[in-house]
């Protein structure tokens, strides 16, 4: 989190995580869709030839509390990045990392994709290792995504992963939408409670603590109520807890 009192800005980074075409520049893309065009900034992508993102892609969605007009709260500002799953670009997820508040884990549903999601979140384990956190630090959720394929893990299967778990897991199938806004605003549910608490950050933008999912929602012109966007978690209550895709 980064703090701008002269601009009145507070900037959240939320890190998308998972291995190579599990659909985490898929989920970028569609939020970017279903987000209005005041609320959101330029979508970035650096890709190679074979449309993997190289780098990472930045989606910078900004709102303001609503009594802002007054003088009063300031702006905050989310920046999502996505990280590289090859296996050769470790060194640039971990870079990515950095600073990030939340991490949504992007799992490829698809049963032949299961040693790759398990590789990549071990990976993450490590890379969150060397940045000197851990998973129980750090706000997470997992999204099991491209539920639209055939030879997918059942929702059954899914869920057992979930009860058994911590993380709150949401399903999705990111090429079409599904799954997408639920899966941000658990993060942002888990992130946001995390850092209020810890640094007050509905008082310095001007707003209760429970008004902030409900207000960017708005101002990110989705009709949808936030809690049956919440409800859709596989995992049960999004409280800080854990789910490997293994």
């Amino acid at each position: 989190m980064q703090l701008n009192f002269g601009g009145r800005e507070i900037a959240i980074k939320l890190v998308y995580y998972g291995p190579a075409l599990s659909g985490k520049t898929t989920n970028l893309r569609s939020l970017h869709q279903l987000t209005s065009d005041e609320a959101r900034g330029r979508l970035m992508t650096l890709e190679t030839k074979d449309d993997r993102t190289l780098f990472f892609d930045m989606l910078p969605l900004t709102f303001r509390s609503e009594n802002a007009s007054n003088g009063q709260g300031m702006t905050l500002r989310i920046k999502i990045f996505t990280v590289p799953g090859q296996v050769l670009h470790a060194s640039t997820r971990r870079l990515v990392l950095q600073g990030a508040d939340g991490i949504a884990f992007i799992a490829d549903s698809q049963v032949g994709e299961t040693e790759h999601n398990a590789a990549s979140f071990l990976d993450l384990r490590r890379n969150l290792a060397e940045l000197s956190l851990s998973l129980k630090q750090m706000p997470v959720v997992i999204q099991f995504n491209k539920r639209d394929l055939p030879r997918i893990r059942s929702d059954e299967e899914i869920a057992a992963l979930a009860g058994r778990g911590r993380e709150p897991v949401f399903k999705a199938s990111a090429v079409n939408g599904q799954g997408v806004l639920e899966t941000f605003f658990g993060l942002m549910h888990l992130t946001w409670s995390k850092l209020d608490g810890e640094h007050q950050l509905g008082k310095m933008l001007g707003i209760a603590s429970g008004e902030l999912l409900p207000m960017a929602a708005r101002q990110l012109g989705i009709a949808t109520d936030v809690s049956k966007l919440l409800s859709s978690c596989v995992g049960g209550k999004l409280n800080r807890t854990a789910a490997v895709p293994t």
